[in-house]
């Protein structure tokens, strides 16, 4: 499992942590959490596989009102879901398979991206810090092994000046 720590969240200007009971709440905190985003933000998810990062997205997506069905974008690295309304694009990328850092990326012309959307990685600690100084970072811990254990614990901390005031202790609602 992927360790949490507070070294993690140095450079945080705001922590706040969340227990979600279902699948079903993580897609929410998802819908709540993009009441909070606007274009140009970066939200860099981490935690073990089938901890909800997925999930949580798939919230962000139906919150930020995007085209299409989100899905785990791992065989295609990045998905882009344009708005249906006035609102942002939502990029989706999985950093998982890939192993540098932003120079690896720098084909998804992310930064070419980010102003006018909300980009979403997942997999994305140690690859992609460089784009914004600004910046979500959500992990996600869950129970391990053989259990039916739908609890997660979610820590979110806003890095940056865009996160110093904003009101992420809106997301315990």
């Amino acid at each position: 499992m992927e360790a949490h720590t507070p070294a993690a969240d140095a450079a945080a200007t705001f922590v706040t942590r969340l227990t979600v009971d279902s699948p079903e709440r993580m897609q929410d905190l998802g819908r709540r959490l993009a009441a909070l985003l606007r274009p140009g933000d970066l939200v860099m998810l981490s935690g073990e596989l089938g901890a909800g990062k997925t999930t949580l997205t798939r919230g962000l997506g139906e919150g930020l009102g995007v085209r299409g069905a989100v899905t785990s974008p791992t065989f295609v690295i990045a998905r882009v879901h344009p708005p249906l309304g006035d609102g942002p694009a939502l990029v989706h990328v999985d950093a998982y398979r890939l192993g540098g850092g932003l120079d690896e990326m720098e084909d998804l012309d992310l930064d070419v991206s980010l102003p006018d959307s909300v980009i979403v990685v997942e997999w994305g600690d140690g690859k992609v810090e460089d784009l914004s100084q600004d910046r979500l970072r959500v992990f996600i811990e869950r129970a391990v092994g053989a259990t039916d254990d739908e609890r997660r614990v979610v820590t979110v901390s806003g890095m940056g000046n865009r996160w110093r005031h904003e009101p992420l202790a809106e997301l315990r609602g």
